[in-house]
């Protein structure tokens, strides 16, 4: 009775250590899982940080604990902004991390341990232009990498245009360059140099 008892004994001990071990084995696995989610959760929802702040952008600043200096304001287009107490900040040219440590200097004369935050709401400055035969003639958001192509599939074409003749204008180095945009040849695989990555102020002229 006593080696049967001590048997017994023995497959539950055995039993209870295999069912701890799954248990702690499932919550690391668990743990790990919930430790990686934030982390990934917060670089998809992290912005760029070298975006370059221009005239006609839109910025929410706000001061943390200060509502009467909580703003959202356009970028005039002299490149600057109007504050309470700063009056007139220069923008332009500067990232949001940037724009945030210049009022944040500036606003220690006023508020004791500035807390700032500078948000892009609208990026108006980072625009190109199509016109021509084209669906919908006018300013499109300039996408990071966006290229002539993806941005003529945004405006379409009506039925009189001459896809093999588009052509882009870009101002550079102060004058205007004339170049060619054979639409024909790009999405057949041909010409794939003339499929080039816009900048602001580009306008894509479709005859």
């Amino acid at each position: 009775m006593r080696q049967g008892g001590k048997f017994a004994v023995g497959i539950w001990l055995a039993a209870m250590a295999t069912l701890t071990f799954g248990q702690s084995a499932d919550g690391g696995k668990a743990d790990a899982a919930k430790s990686d989610k934030p982390a990934e959760m917060a670089s998809q929802a992290e912005p760029s940080s070298d975006y370059v702040i221009g005239a006609d952008d839109v910025l929410h600043i706000s001061v943390w604990k200060e509502p009467d200096l909580t703003e959202t304001l356009p970028v005039r287009p002299d490149g600057k902004i109007s504050m309470p107490l700063l009056n007139d900040v220069a923008a332009a040219g500067l990232t949001p991390l940037q724009l945030r440590d210049v009022i944040t200097e500036r606003l220690r004369k006023y508020v004791t341990d500035p807390r700032v935050t500078v948000a892009v709401t609208a990026m108006n400055s980072r625009r190109i232009f199509v016109t021509g035969e084209v669906n919908h003639s006018g300013p499109i958001t300039l996408l990071p990498n966006m290229t002539v192509l993806q941005a003529i599939s945004q405006a379409g074409f009506t039925q009189f245009a001459n896809t093999k003749a588009i052509y882009l204008l870009r101002n550079q180095n102060g004058k205007q360059d004339r170049i060619p945009f054979n639409y024909k040849e790009v999405v057949k695989g041909n010409h794939p140099e003339q499929n080039i990555y816009l900048k602001p102020g580009d306008t894509i002229v479709v005859p």
